[in-house]
């Protein structure tokens, strides 16, 4: 059975709380098996039957919804996926220097060429984007903090949602995977 990783947005910051083992046991009620979390921030690694991913986000968004008491997207990536993701984002980690960081936001859409130029003007010295289909890598010269953006400043641009991941927390979900 295929395995899959979900990113929950919103879970754990700003009021928002869940206990990752009621997560857990949430999305087995769903029939998928092989369930559980990787720390505490809306990360579910699951198998699944279901082979589309954009109908797996759906149907979990849905069905979290009343337990949660908010609506909280949900995207779905494959091992496969998450792999290459984690690779590119490592990859860029050479245009940074030791206080900088990588992040990854994850869309649940293809970006557009429109979408490319909504970011263009987002780009200074401390931050830099590379587009890639259904993820944006941020590049963040310095701490985050000194940086005037941000996840709501790029669902403005996009109108759309996202969900940022640390480039380094994916590595270790990674590790995390492989240990299973």
């Amino acid at each position: 059975m295929p395995q899959y990783v979900a990113f929950l947005r919103a879970i754990n910051v700003t009021g928002r709380f869940i206990k990752m083992v009621t997560l857990a046991e949430h999305v087995r009620t769903l029939g998928h098996a092989n369930v559980s979390t990787y720390i505490n921030s809306g990360n579910v690694l699951f198998q699944s039957r279901q082979l589309a991913t954009a109908r797996l986000a759906s149907v979990m968004e849905d069905a979290l919804e009343p337990l949660l008491g908010f609506r909280a997207e949900v995207f779905v990536r494959t091992v496969p996926q998450l792999q290459a993701i984690a690779a590119k984002a490592l990859a860029l980690r050479s245009r940074i220097g030791p206080e900088g960081d990588i992040n990854v936001a994850f869309l649940q859409r293809e970006q557009t060429t429109d979408d490319e130029a909504a970011i263009a003007p987002l780009r200074n010295d401390l931050d830099d984007f590379v587009c890639d289909g259904t993820e944006l890598y941020w590049i963040c010269q310095s701490l985050q903090s000194q940086s005037r953006f941000s996840n709501a400043v790029l669902e403005r641009k996009l109108r759309t949602r996202a969900t940022f991941r640390r480039g380094s927390m994916l590595q270790g979900l990674l590790v995390s995977l492989s240990a299973a």
